[in-house]
């Protein structure tokens, strides 16, 4: 792909072997960002540039999920650069920002536009005011949001240089309530938040209809983080509020709550085994984390974060590139839940062949599951 003659000089920051953009890294005042060496840029090549929200793209949650989508069209593998993605590498120049507080965001995506990259992804909702703005001043430059939805002035029509990618997380929150109900032996439940916004009632909603739908009596539990962004980044809080829903009785717990999350693995741990059995167990979000502490993960509601993301840098590849809304739910496996080698022994197969039938009904329509964001 022909690259754009404005870029040459700008091009030259990158040849100082930095994954940091230089404006993200002079606002961020270095130690925030991570450094790795990449030799000259093929200008040949599609270029995508990915800026993380704050918690990085190690959270094992959602960013990590939009980074295992990135390096799989990079180079066919998942981040571990051996395991394959099962996915053709696309032949891309790839470049990440992680910025350490939200002032970075701005200046990095504007870094990335401005050396005319082909894609430049946001990852998360918060990015999208950043994300509309940049995008009115770069309108040849393509962008993308996983999360969110960015406006034209009129607050109704999708901007056209923008492709919001959309997930049904109420369909898969529904299926694992089912789940946490079923595996419930006190009949209370949690729900852990990060940030308190319509988006994560979404999560809740869904995961408290599931449940009710096994056990109309269970008693569902919920707290929030907080309402900053900081709330995305604090396991620490979100152990304090895992261990009281704990203390209230919840024995599942569904964490939706980026790298506060993992508190929630960490109190269920911690809670031991019985008859080497876990007497607490938790439920992840966004990725596969049932590995993160195995026979403590009931199981995750997965959001493929990474498909979306692959098939979006795909398109740009293609030629293909279309703004407005990507939505991804049940029938396009965009949302589900995860049975695997480390929670198979953890949930009977009657409790599985009832949440298959229930998958089979909301895509169908035979069963209406509540979108909290719609009401």
């Amino acid at each position: 792909m022909r690259r754009r003659a404005r870029e040459a000089p700008l091009r030259t920051a990158f040849k100082t072997s930095t994954l940091c953009v230089v404006i993200a890294c002079a606002v961020l005042a270095a130690p925030a960002c991570r450094r790795a060496r990449y030799g000259e840029d093929d200008t040949s090549k599609a270029h995508v540039g990915i800026v993380f929200d704050i918690g990085g793209k190690d959270d094992r949650s959602f960013n990590a999920a939009a980074w295992a989508g990135v390096k799989c069209a990079e180079t066919g593998t998942l981040p571990d650069g051996k395991t394959s993605c099962g996915k053709p590498a696309l032949g891309i120049v790839l470049r990440d920002v992680e910025p350490g507080t939200p002032n970075a965001i701005e200046p990095a995506m504007r870094a990335f536009a401005e050396r005319g990259y082909d894609l430049v992804i946001g990852v998360g909702f918060a990015q999208a005011p950043i994300m509309q703005v940049v995008a009115r001043d770069y309108p040849n430059i393509r962008f993308a949001i996983i999360d969110g939805v960015v406006l034209q002035d009129d607050g109704k029509t999708p901007m056209p240089n923008v492709a919001g990618l959309l997930f049904k997380e109420h369909e898969g929150s529904y299926l694992v309530g089912m789940l946490a109900a079923k595996t419930s032996r006190t009949g209370t439940v949690g729900f852990v938040g990060g940030m308190d916004i319509p988006l994560i009632r979404r999560f809740e909603k869904g995961y408290e209809e599931g449940a009710r739908a096994v056990n109309p009596r269970v008693q569902v539990l919920q707290n929030y983080v907080g309402v900053t962004d900081a709330a995305w980044n604090n396991p620490g809080k979100g152990k304090e509020l895992s261990l009281a829903q704990m203390d209230k009785g919840a024995d599942v717990i569904f964490a939706a709550a980026g790298n506060s999350g993992l508190g929630a693995f960490d109190a269920v741990e911690q809670a031991g085994r019985q008859n080497g059995r876990a007497t607490h167990f938790v439920i992840g979000v966004d990725s596969n984390q049932n590995a993160v502490k195995p026979g403590y993960v009931l199981t995750s509601m997965v959001k493929r974060v990474d498909n979306a993301v692959y098939d979006i840098v795909k398109e740009v590849v293609d030629g293909k590139f279309a703004g407005g809304f990507h939505v991804f739910g049940l029938e396009s496996e965009g949302v589900g839940y995860v049975i695997d080698q480390y929670n198979r022994d953890l949930i009977p197969p009657d409790a599985i062949a009832a949440v298959e039938e229930a998958r089979k009904k909301i895509m169908s329509g035979d069963i209406k599951v509540t979108d909290a964001m719609a009401q």
